[in-house]
């Protein structure tokens, strides 16, 4: 009898070691604890950001590029995480940086739609510097041609973001108002009177 208790003894303080390891290792496998604060980085130049965050335990990794003329390239414009926010040693940090230059897109048929349409497609594309000039044609707000630096670009012409894209845009017949018409047309009336009486 006293050599079951012993073994029971025994196996109770084994089950307890065990567990208390075990404890022991999942703390260190998952670094419970260990957390780091989230530096700013926003503004910094790229190679300056991930030095900063690998010094940190963490790591700067380039998810997105944009491009802004007013922000000097390869600066960091976003970081996420954001500054300040807790995480564990060796989370990702993810950058957006500023592009050295400016994204190209390539241009679709613009000629011979609507000005409405032609304005649509170029935004969905972020050309956002749109001007239009007016040149004759019979069909008003029809896109006749498109223009970049005075060239004219045709279908699959590719160009900055940033471009100024000039649209030429038919002005469309001139407008007859009603009073200009009944002028003309009462001084026909006149005319023919006046006309008349000559042979009276």
């Amino acid at each position: 009898m006293k050599k079951i208790f012993i073994h029971l003894a025994l196996m109770i303080v084994a089950a307890i070691a065990i567990g208390w390891l075990a404890m022991l290792w999942l703390d260190s496998w998952t670094r419970h604890g260990d957390t780091i604060s989230v530096p700013a980085v926003r503004s910094l130049a790229y190679d300056r950001a991930v030095d900063m965050l690998t010094a940190e335990g963490l790591k700067g990794i380039v998810a997105d590029s944009v491009y802004d003329n007013r922000t000097q390239p390869g600066t960091v414009i976003e970081q996420n995480p954001k500054a300040g926010t807790i995480v564990k040693e060796g989370r990702e940090v993810y950058l957006t940086i500023n592009a050295f230059s400016p994204k190209m897109v390539t241009l679709p048929s613009l000629s011979d739609i609507s000005l409405r349409q032609a304005r649509s497609i170029l935004e969905g594309l972020e050309i956002h510097n749109i001007v239009e000039r007016r040149v004759p044609s019979d069909f008003k707000d029809l896109v006749l041609s498109v223009r970049y630096k005075g060239s004219r670009l045709h279908p699959g012409a590719r160009v900055p973001v940033n471009a100024t894209i000039e649209l030429e845009v038919g002005q469309g017949m001139p407008e007859i108002s009603l009073s200009d018409s009944t002028v003309e047309s009462g001084a026909d009336e006149e005319e023919a009177v006046e006309h008349l009486d000559l042979f009276d």
